[in-house]
């Protein structure tokens, strides 16, 4: 019989992280979504090895996406931005069609939680995540600072080191 801590044994306890801003109109300077999502992983123990601005176009966000992921850049790409339902939103499409295996979990109370803090326009997030390459994990998040705050403190930053561990199996 196992014991109860058997399942958490390959927990990674810190693990490389890369952030990618897809926005038109962000510098390094006034990315404060990315600057939150980067102080949350570090406080939770974890590195970021990358934070990088993309602009929103669909060809630059795979292209950014797929070079972190075959580039053994991070186990683990928080992108925000881009996930709204305009015509420039173009991030949950890319993303949709990069993704090997699907997390419905995360967006389905990622959106449970937005609805309790900003009401009935949760509905229109289109937050995910997924698998890359069959061994890097992909958050897609809005790209308000209040959205990528909920997503990372209550969801991605507790989660990751038992989700990246789970991936060197």
């Amino acid at each position: 019989m196992k014991a109860k801590g058997d399942h958490h044994l390959h927990d990674a306890s810190s693990v490389r992280c890369a952030i990618v801003t897809i926005s038109d109109t962000r510098s390094m300077q006034t990315d404060l979504s990315g600057a939150a999502i980067k102080a949350l992983l570090e406080e939770g123990g974890h590195r970021v090895s990358a934070h990088e601005i993309v602009p929103d176009e669909a060809g630059r966000i795979r292209e950014k996406l797929l070079a972190i992921a075959e580039g053994g850049l991070a186990d683990v790409i928080v992108a925000t931005g881009g996930t709204g339902i305009t015509s420039r939103d173009r991030t949950y499409e890319v993303a949709q069609e990069l993704v090997e295996v699907e997390l419905p979990g995360f967006g389905e109370i990622f959106r449970m939680l937005s609805f309790q803090e900003v009401g009935a326009v949760a509905i229109l997030s289109r937050a995910m995540a997924g698998i890359l390459r069959q061994r890097v994990a992909l958050f897609v998040l809005p790209g308000s600072e209040a959205a990528v705050r909920l997503a990372v403190s209550r969801l991605i930053a507790p989660a990751l080191g038992h989700l990246v561990g789970l991936l060197r199996k």
